[in-house]
This record gives C-alpha cells, structure tokens and sequence, in this order.
C-alpha cells in the first residue's frame, strides 16, 4: 500500500499551511497530506468571476500535477463549501471527504433560525474592514463564548485581503446551485467535524443536515470544547489524525472490496 493521499482546504482566514501544519505533523510520514492553499488569495483581489468552481479547477489541477486520480479530501469552513461543491460535481475523483465545519452546505431544507443567521451574514458585506471580521467570527460561536483579542503588532500580510476574500464567499453563496441529489449519490464515507462551542443555528444545523444527505455512510464528531476560530485540525490535531486515519482506512478498504466485487 502507498501512502495516503490528501488534500487539506483552508477557510476564508489562515493560510493552508499554518492552518494545518500541526494535523499534517500529527499524521505522520504514511500520509502525503497536500495543504493547498485557496485560489481565492493567489492575488491581492478576488479573481474575476471567481465562485466555487473556480476553487474546484485548482484542487484538479493539484492532484493532476500530483498524478493523483483519486484521492482524500478535507475542507474547513469555506474549504468545507469547495469540498461539496467538489465532491457533487466529480465524485469519481475523491476516495472520502471531511468536512470541518463548512461555511456553508447549499440552499435547500434550511430552518427558520439558519434562514435569520444568514440574514445576519448579509448585513456583513456592507461593513467596512475593521468592523467585517470582529462582527463575522461573532457570528461562528454560540452566544457567550468570548473570542480572543487579536495578537499584538501588525497583522501579517495576508490579512489585507481577507474581508474581500469573505464577502466574495458570501456572494457566491447567495447564488451557487450545490446540487442535493448529486451529493445524495456519493458513494463514499463522509466524516464531520463540529465544535460543541460553535454557533449550532449555524455549523450544527449543517452536520444535521448533511447527516440526512449522506445517510447511511455519515459520521459525525463532536469536539465540545472546540468552536469555528479555534479548530481541532489547529488544537486537538492528534485527536483528529486518529478519528481521519480511521475514516481513511475504512474508505480504502471499502473501495478494495468493490474493486474485487466487481465483474472481471
């Protein structure tokens, strides 16, 4: 057996490699864990035309350059929406997929308290920079959880081009059609992860939500002590290198017995 092949998608904020640094350490030399980061950030603007499927042409073309014709794909947050949208449009290239909190999970079956919070995601692309990020991290965790002030000294940076880059997302997620019947027929295991800290009207409700889509093969982990700005793939990475090693394994053993079940 070669080793595991994954690609890691980063949020709207941190970098690829900082995100994931930590969990990619934690899985260890039997993984070939490919951080790449969002096509979304390869300029100091959004590109033109720029939407999801922009996001999913990059990943192909990271895994064509790493003759990879299938592979594991892992999203967080706004990576978490490509890897649907992904996963909906080219299922015969992904061998499973994580989702760690996705931004965002379609259109369809919202309920009225998801329908209010999005409401609320809306009033933040008017917002100037300085007041867009405090308000959209607020927006991520249940009422009462204090988030941490920003580091000291100037932000890096990559910081400058982050609120374009998250009202570009909510843009696009105004008006993208992920498709729900098309991600009902795929055929390989989904894992989610969920902070027992995040904003359940939000995350939570995309786990429930995704759990009905992807039934029977759905996997949902709570982490309790975890929310969206502070993730397990970035604070319990060892924890969570078990739970995607075994979500992996299990992934691969199933595609060896269809393969070996299959009419010569």
């Amino acid at each position: 057996m070669g080793r595991t092949r994954v690609i890691l998608l980063p949020g709207a904020i941190l970098p690829a490699q900082p995100a994931y640094g930590a969990l990619i350490e934690a899985l260890g030399p039997d993984v070939q864990a490919v951080a790449k980061d969002l096509e979304l950030y390869a300029d100091n603007e959004p590109p033109v035309g720029w939407s999801l499927d922009t996001e999913i042409d990059g990943v192909l073309r990271e895994a064509d350059a790493l003759g990879w014709q299938t592979f594991h794909l892992v999203g967080y947050s706004g990576g978490g929406a490509v890897a649907l949208a992904l996963a909906a449009k080219h299922p015969d290239r992904l061998l499973s997929l994580a989702l760690l909190e996705p931004a965002w999970a379609g259109s369809w079956d919202w309920s009225p308290a998801h329908a209010e919070l999005w409401k609320e995601y809306g009033r933040l692309e008017v917002l100037p920079p300085e007041q867009l990020l405090p308000a959209f991290t607020s927006l991520g965790v249940k009422p009462g959880v204090v988030l941490p002030p920003p580091p000291p000294g100037p932000p890096p940076s990559w910081m400058a081009t982050r609120p374009e880059g998250i009202k570009a997302f909510l843009r696009n997620f105004r008006n993208y059609d992920l498709d729900r019947a098309r991600l009902a027929a795929f055929r390989p295991p989904v894992f989610f992860a969920l902070g027992g800290l995040s904003n359940p009207d939000g995350y939570g409700e995309i786990g429930s939500r995704l759990a009905r889509v992807f039934f029977p093969d759905f996997h949902l982990e709570v982490f309790p002590k975890r929310h969206h700005f502070d993730p397990p793939h970035r604070i319990e990475p060892q924890r969570l290198a078990e739970l995607l090693r075994r979500h992996w394994e299990r992934a691969e053993a199933s595609q060896a017995a269809g393969l070996a079940e299959a009419p010569k």
